[in-house]
Parts: structure tokens; C-alpha cells; sequence
């Protein structure tokens, strides 16, 4: 367990950076910003509950590169002097062709360097190994050496690891959404519960308890996987050849630190902003 409590100021600020994966996309939510949950909000919401007091900022946003984040995200990050932060990043230039991983994972040491610098808490995330296509195959060679290289600098720098890589449960096809590369609300879910374990804060998620999913016919099969291809291939691979994406016209959900409610959590704050003062 690791003391996830008030830094030397007294103050506690959980400050989280990344991508869809961190932002939340997959758990979708009108209530909330950007139309999401996500995994982040519900730990800043537990954190919350163990400890009255926390503070939570998500400077998460969809379709950012490693560059994106560093950029955007970075000083921010660090000017709100965090005691705990969290961060996934580089999934996408994964995914970019062309990408060299001995610059990405270079410039993913010099993020992780200025982040632990701060003397707040660190967790870090491996990548797991997404079995949506045969044409992605390729790529679970850069998978590979990223979750590698994220596992050394975790030990190097102190951080902790959340092993994502390792987590049986994602072979479940309910675990993930109906574009395949992010979490259902299940998964964002085990995912929260897993960041807290390995926090050791306490918290009452428990894995879904789930038949065998049922055989799909031949028929059934092809259905989903047109289906799959009209809602969220072709579209993606139209947004590559226009230069665009999902998160050009977002900003982060929380981009400054929100005192979270202890009771209600997020959704209470939300309703509170709506309703304006009394």
C-alpha cells in the first residue's frame, strides 16, 4: 500500500493526463463532461470518500499523441502542484505508422521524469493487447517493447505499476466498447478498482459476474462485423485521411481542480453548477 495522503502543504490533488483511455471514452454519460465517466472519475470520487478534502483535475482528451500531452497537458499539470497523478500516454502513436519507439519512449521517460519530479504519487499503465483485428497484428511488437520499457521506468522512478497487460478479465468482450479499442462502462469500472488496489484505498467495485458469452452463428458474426467496420473503421480511417480527430474540438473534462463532494461525488458537483448559486 502506498500513502496517497496530503502532501507537505496539507493539500490533497489528484491531476490526471493521457488520452480516450484516461478521459473516459467508452463509459459514456451525458451528466458529465464530454459526454463521459471513465475510470479516473471514479477513483478521484473513492479517493474523495476515504479522505474528505481531495481535489481532481483530468486534463485527459481523446486522440492525443505523446507530443499532444507534453505540450498541453504538462505544465499545467505541474503548476497545480499534485500529490497524486496519473498517466497513460503514447497508445496512439502506437497505432501511427511511422513511429519511432526509441524517440517515443525517449521523450515518454522525459514526461515521466518531470511528473515524478513533483514528489507526488505516480501510477503508470501498461498497454494491453486489444485483439480487434487481424490487420493490427503488426503493431503488438511495439505493444510489446512500450509495456516493457513502461515497467522499467515505473521501478526506476518509483512509480507505481498498473499492469493492465496482465488483466485476464479484458478478454471478455463485454469489457470493451462497440468501436473494440475502448472500455465499456465494466471495464473503465475494473479498471478504477484496480488503481485503487494497488493505492490501497478501500472501495466496494466488484467484477462483473458474467455467463459465458453465448456463441455467436456465422451469420451473426459477419453482421457484427460489418456493422463494426461501417461505425467505426471506416470513419476512423476517414479521419486519418483528413488530418482530423475525435478530440480536435474538446477540451479536458476538468481542466482545473474540482473539490470533489464526498457524498454524490461528480454528478452531485454538476448538478450543483447547473443549479447556480442558491
Amino acid at each position: 500500500m502506498r500513502d496517497v495522503g496530503a502532501d507537505q502543504n496539507g493539500r490533497r490533488r489528484y491531476v490526471a493526463l493521457g488520452d480516450s483511455f484516461t478521459e473516459g471514452v467508452g463509459d459514456w454519460n451525458s451528466l458529465l463532461p464530454n459526454g463521459v465517466r471513465g475510470w479516473a472519475d471514479r477513483v478521484a470520487e473513492k479517493l474523495a470518500k476515504a479522505q474528505p478534502g481531495w481535489e481532481y483535475a483530468n486534463l485527459a482528451v481523446r486522440s492525443k499523441r505523446l507530443r499532444h500531452i507534453i505540450d498541453e497537458q504538462l505544465e499545467p499539470a505541474l503548476a497545480m502542484e499534485p500529490s497524486l497523478v496519473t498517466l497513460y500516454a503514447g497508445g496512439n502513436d502506437l497505432l501511427d505508422f511511422g513511429t519511432d519507439m526509441d524517440a517515443l519512449m525517449d521523450d515518454y521517460e522525459l514526461l515521466v521524469a518531470r511528473l515524478a519530479g513533483t514528489g507526488a504519487t505516480l501510477v503508470l499503465f501498461t498497454g494491453f493487447d486489444v485483439k480487434v483485428s487481424a490487420v493490427l497484428e503488426p503493431f503488438k511488437k511495439r505493444n510489446t517493447l512500450y509495456n516493457e520499457r513502461v515497467r522499467q521506468l515505473a521501478a526506476s522512478y518509483d512509480a507505481v505499476l498498473v499492469d493492465y497487460w496482465c488483466f485476464d478479465a479484458f478478454h471478455d468482450r463485454r469489457m470493451w466498447a462497440a468501436d473494440r479499442l475502448h472500455m465499456s462502462k465494466a471495464g473503465h469500472k475494473y479498471l478504477a478498482a484496480q488503481v485503487l488496489d494497488h493505492l490501497g484505498v478501500p472501495h466496494k467495485f466488484t467484477p462483473k459476474d458474467w455467463e459465458p458469452p453465448a456463441q455467436m452463428s456465422l451469420r451473426e458474426w459477419e453482421r457484427r462485423q460489418r456493422r463494426w467496420v461501417n461505425d467505426w473503421v471506416l470513419p476512423l480511417f476517414g479521419r486519418k485521411l483528413r488530418g482530423v480527430t475525435l478530440g480536435d474540438s474538446l477540451s479536458p473534462r476538468w481542466p482545473e481542480p474540482v473539490k470533489v463532494p464526498r457524498k454524490g461525488g461528480l454528478k452531485k458537483l454538476m448538478q450543483q453548477r447547473q443549479d447556480g448559486p442558491p
